[in-house]
């Protein structure tokens, strides 16, 4: 039987040896030299330090005990030439930076200069106040000077004093020579050291040697031979072959293994491809494999054009929410195998389509060489159909859903240069289909990314603009038509940005409701107008207390939390629930009537009143008013502004007055600015009115002055 020496077994052995040696010979000696010598050299330089500063000490207290019995008759007699001869006598002796003699008010009596420079002038430093008051022998230091004073007696009673200042550099000086000397006879036993290392490392480097042969025969080249096939495998080509050449140790069993995982590869790899570049839902190419077509089309074409559509499907995200995720996933197959028969039907036999991910679809598109058939007109083609394939109804889950497509178009070379680019200009491009009222397409634009840029600056600079005090509440006042009283008002946000100015309404609530920061900011708005309408209340008792409405966005109906939230700014605040009205627009109920009306009953059945807002802008309806609970409509303000000149204005405000009334619904008319239409809508039995003709939108405190 053949014995088996593993490749393990001779790794270790060498890796044993060779760690006995540099542990032994090497390391330890180098680190216990470097250890040791920190030791003594630090131990030297305390010990020196303690010595020095000591010995100063000593000099400094012998020497101003004996200037202070020198000074006391001196001082006392007030003779400043002998005072000067002592003091300067003192500042003479070696590391003395400065001698001060002083009275028993602290003032410099002698500073050991010819003209005395600081003569009565009260000692104002660092150490002066310990000094001043020291009964006896005192001694403090900082980092450049020890200071050693002595009060000058005679009897009992004080005169003065005397105070000599050290420089505290000698003594470090003096102590970094003592440490140089000593470090210099460390690098003499450190030499010696190195010698012996020395021979030492050269035993080692003749064992290095004969161990990197070894290594190099047993281990480096079949592993080299390992790394040469997995660069083929890398490469794409999963036959390689190693063979192991007959050894019968670990290597040799690796390289067998490795064998048979690239033949193993070879077979899975078709199968991973299918996984990594198909979309799992649709079937379609996804994402990672639109990206590498791309850039693969972007690097071939050099003469044709392409066109990039970007397709969104229209509120997608109403279905996952209102019908579930399984009807969504319906939904999506559905609208992939309408945009896959458009795309084959229009887009040509080199058209790419691919699912990007979630509700959106990209399509690449390219141009023929007929000149009258250029990329833009078969992209319009393309946008066209799909727009025409997309709108219609789709049946799901036994009721039909309405939905579209917002598509953005992107042009190459015209466009952009690169894939990213392109992708980005084709969101951008849908998403000015999308602004422009969704279930249309949309050609980019470089005037688009203005826009977009705009935007975004626009959405950064609402972020926080309540905590820094930008958004403001104004109320515009709202009356009775009957009677002419003031009932309420409706509270209004303005933003005033410190470099923008005045942002109009219409501009920043949408970004906030296309961001999503509305469902920030309405919360905050609703209570600070809950908060205010309290503090009218308290300004004047009315048999009729005034309420205070407040807009609600779509999205925040969408979110289902209304009533919680509500719930909360009433308790917290103290509201009756009665004195809130909340303002929808109609479009934002009428666009899910299940999930709203069952919003608003549960609001309703809390107290709080609902209005319909811009009532007869949209697709108004009995049937609608029948459905959705409200307490009233607000006539939008265009039927009001033409009320008196044009007859059909004014049919439709009565007809709107009348239907509303035989549900019993009460109507606001908003945009009241002439005499006559408050009048005629009066006459017709309008039951609320706002506008500039009654009232401005003001500030909380010039509503609470109002109410005054």
């Amino acid at each position: 039987m053949k014995l088996r020496m593993g490749l393990q077994a001779r790794f270790l052995v060498l890796m044993g040896v060779a760690m006995l040696v540099v542990l032994a010979l090497v390391a330890l000696l180098l680190n216990r030299q470097e250890q040791m010598r920190r030791e003594v050299e630090g131990v030297s330089r305390q010990a020196m330090r303690t010595m020095i500063g000591q010995s100063l000490r000593r000099q400094g207290e012998v020497a101003v005990t004996q200037l202070a019995a020198g000074l006391t008759n001196p001082l006392y007699y007030s003779d400043l030439d002998a005072v000067g001869a002592l003091a300067r006598s003192a500042q003479a002796a070696p590391d003395v930076r400065y001698v001060i003699v002083f009275d028993e008010d602290g003032k410099v009596v002698h500073d050991g200069s010819e003209d005395i420079a600081h003569y009565g002038r009260h000692m104002d430093d660092a150490m002066a106040k310990d000094v001043i008051a020291a009964t006896a022998l005192h001694t403090q230091f900082d980092d450049r000077v020890m200071d050693v004073s002595m009060p000058i007696m005679i009897g009992q009673q004080r005169v003065g004093g005397v105070r000599i200042g050290y420089d505290m550099q000698a003594m470090r000086r003096l102590q970094e020579q003592s440490v140089d000397k000593l470090r210099s006879r460390l690098d003499t036993l450190g030499q010696r050291h190195v010698i012996w290392i020395g021979l030492l490392g050269a035993g080692l480097l003749v064992f290095g040697a004969l161990s990197l042969w070894l290594i190099q025969r047993l281990l480096v080249r079949p592993i080299r031979r390992l790394a040469e096939s997995a660069q083929e495998i890398e490469a794409g080509h999963f036959d390689t072959t190693t063979t192991a050449d007959g050894r019968n140790d670990e290597v040799g069993d690796l390289m067998r293994a490795f064998d048979r995982m690239s033949r193993s590869l070879a077979r899975h790899d078709r199968e991973i491809r299918r996984m990594a570049y198909t979309d799992a839902l649709t079937g379609l190419a996804n994402r990672l494999a639109f990206r590498e077509s791309l850039d693969e089309r972007l690097a071939q074409s050099d003469t044709r054009q392409l066109a990039l559509l970007f397709a969104d499907i229209d509120d997608f995200k109403r279905v996952n929410d209102t019908l579930g995720h399984d009807a969504g996933d319906d939904v999506l197959l559905e609208c992939a195998h309408r945009i896959e028969s458009a795309v084959a039907r229009v887009g040509g036999e080199d058209a790419l389509l691919a699912r990007f991910g979630g509700d959106e679809f990209v399509i690449l598109v390219q141009g023929t060489d007929d000149p009258h058939d250029d990329v833009r007109t078969l992209a319009t083609k393309l946008a066209e159909a799909l727009v025409v394939d997309l709108g219609a109804p789709v049946e799901v889950q036994g009721r039909q859903v309405f939905l579209g497509t917002s598509i953005g178009i992107t042009l190459f070379p015209e466009d952009a240069a690169s894939g990213t680019t392109l992708m980005k200009n084709g969101d951008i491009a849908m998403y000015q289909a999308k602004v422009a009222g969704k279930n249309c397409f949309r050609f980019y634009s470089r005037a688009m990314n203005q826009a977009v840029e705009r935007r975004v600056h626009l959405e950064q600079e609402l972020r926080g603009a309540w905590d820094r005090g930008e958004l403001s509440l104004v109320y515009q006042p709202v009356f009775r038509l009957v009677d002419g009283a003031m009932i309420g008002a409706e509270a209004l946000l303005r933003w005033r940005h410190p470099e923008l100015g005045f942002v109009a309404p219409s501009v920043f609530i949408d970004v906030a409701e296309q961001s999503g920061l509305i469902e920030v900011l309405g919360p905050q708005v609703l209570h600070a107008a809950c908060s205010d309408a309290v503090a009218w209340q308290k300004v004047r008792k009315d048999p009729e207390p005034l309420f205070v409405a407040v807009n609600v966005s779509p999205r925040q109906l969408r979110n289902g939390d209304l009533p919680n939230v509500v719930s909360a700014c009433l308790r917290d605040t103290g509201l009756a629930a009665d004195l809130l009205h909340l303002e929808l627009t109609e479009t934002a109920v009428i666009g899910d009537e299940l999930h709203a009306s069952a919003l608003l009953s549960e609001l309703r059945g809390m107290g709080v009143r609902v209005w319909l807002d811009d009532f007869g802008t949209g697709f108004s309806g009995l049937s609608h008013l029948r459905r959705v609970p409200v307490d009233g409509v607000k006539i939008d303000r265009s039927f009001v502004a033409d009320v008196l000149r044009d007859p059909d204005d004014l049919a439709l405000t009565t007809a709107i007055i009348a239907m509303a009334h035989s549900l019993g619904i009460l109507v606001v008319a908003e945009g009241v600015e002439k005499e006559g239409q408050y009048a005629i809508l009066r006459e017709r039995g309008c039951d609320f009115a706002q506008g500039y003709w009654l009232g401005h939108p003001v500030t909380v405190d010039e509503f609470l002055q109002l109410r005054r």
